[in-house]
């Protein structure tokens, strides 16, 4: 069966935006001041606390309104519309072939230069042979199946912008030598070696990672890497792995500086062992997520980063030699921890002046919770499952 490909925003998705709008002139007649420019605002005020969560949930019909999605985003990666105000396109065949990619295969939705919502029809492993390289204006949404990305090579983000990854199952990811790879229509590129990471962000900017499920990759599980910049990870669950997320190539590079990342709602474990995340340079906003037992440390950094650690909620392993949260090589940089819960003995070191000033503008500006409420929030973390005969997702 072919792909489909169906026509753009639905008259769902309108109708959801105005149903919302009134609900929020509605409260705003009750308690004056609570509406705000966002249906976030309002949606922050009636559920969990996870923002996210509640606006995604503010759908009408999720399966008929998927784009509502992309105004849901928070943090620095807010603005990752993904395939929003593009096509449907539906992947009904789990084959790959990275030369020439046919069409209902992923690999044929990717490398296309408009903006694509793919879906999948039904449940499926897709072993892919070479990495898939997303281009820009993509959203891979996985929601109503049972997607893996796995036992091949995984997910590569490449000097692309406008991304969103949500509700895929990608584990088991392995080294791939490289070789050609169809990268735009008609268009072929040499690949050198992918080191078997989940996710790799290369040189990319405005991409969130929403709502998926990682393990035993053979290298990180999401890497953002030379000079890509407005990252959102979020509800994503991440366990059984040593070297989970990376933020920074090296040390010595100057393209990382001004990197900046949302990492919240998260759930870190069980069996995870270190970079919960492990960041260079740059500011890091960790917020609101869910550690269980780290092995070794949860949060690392060298290269004088910013990490502002808030709303978190750390539980040590019962082993007396991984109660430390922190992990600091060379220069310190800024470590600064705001309501936190620390839990069988866990501790976070703090360093630096304390510099807490908001590096988010208003649109990306969200309410952070105390960690005293992150099991509350982290409820639906990994990947959803949702049914088309329901209407909320």
């Amino acid at each position: 069966m072919a792909a489909s490909l169906s026509g753009k925003t639905s008259f769902l998705h309108l109708c959801s935006y105005c149903f919302f709008v009134f609900l929020s002139m509605q409260v705003e007649a009750i308690v004056p001041g609570l509406s705000s420019n966002r249906t976030r605002s309002l949606l922050q005020t009636l559920s969990t606390g996870n923002a996210i969560d509640d606006c995604r949930k503010s759908a009408v019909d999720w399966n008929s309104d998927r784009m509502h999605m992309a105004g849901c985003g928070i943090g620095f990666g807010s603005g990752a519309f993904g395939g929003a105000n593009g096509n449907y396109y539906t992947v009904t065949d789990p084959s790959d072939d990275p030369l020439n990619p046919q069409p209902g295969t992923l690999r044929y939705a990717v490398i296309q230069e408009e903006p694509v919502w793919i879906v999948f029809q039904s449940d499926m492993t897709i072993t892919l042979r070479n990495e898939l390289v997303v281009n820009s204006h993509k959203t891979l949404d996985g929601r109503g199946a049972s997607v893996h990305i796995a036992h091949g090579a995984c997910i590569t983000i490449f000097r692309a912008s406008r991304v969103i990854i949500h509700g895929l199952n990608i584990h088991h990811c392995v080294t791939t030598e490289g070789g050609w790879v169809a990268t735009k229509p008609g268009h072929l590129s040499h690949r050198g070696r992918a080191d078997g990471d989940g996710i790799r962000v290369f040189e990319s900017h405005h991409v969130w990672i929403d709502h998926n499920s990682f393990w035993e990759c053979h290298d990180g599980l999401v890497d953002v890497l030379h000079g890509s910049n407005f990252i959102t990870i979020s509800n994503n669950h991440f366990h059984d792995h040593d070297k989970v997320m990376l933020l920074g190539h090296a040390d010595e590079s100057e393209l990382d500086h001004d990197m900046k990342i949302t990492v919240v709602y998260n759930r870190f474990g069980p069996r995870c062992v270190q970079r919960m995340p492990r960041c260079r340079f740059g500011y890091f906003h960790v917020a609101d997520n869910d550690y269980h037992a780290w092995e070794m440390y949860a949060i690392g950094g060298s290269a004088h980063p910013t990490i502002i650690s808030q709303g978190n909620r750390f539980l040590a392993s019962d082993n007396r030699d991984a109660k430390e949260i922190t992990k600091r090589v060379g220069h310190a940089g800024d470590w600064i921890s705001i309501d936190d819960v620390f839990l069988n003995g866990a501790f976070f070191v703090e360093s630096g002046r304390g510099d807490l000033i908001s590096r988010y503008t208003p649109e990306q500006q969200f309410e952070v919770k105390s960690g005293s409420q992150v099991t509350a929030m982290t409820a639906e973390v990994g990947v959803l499952k949702c049914q088309s005969s329901l209407a909320t997702c």
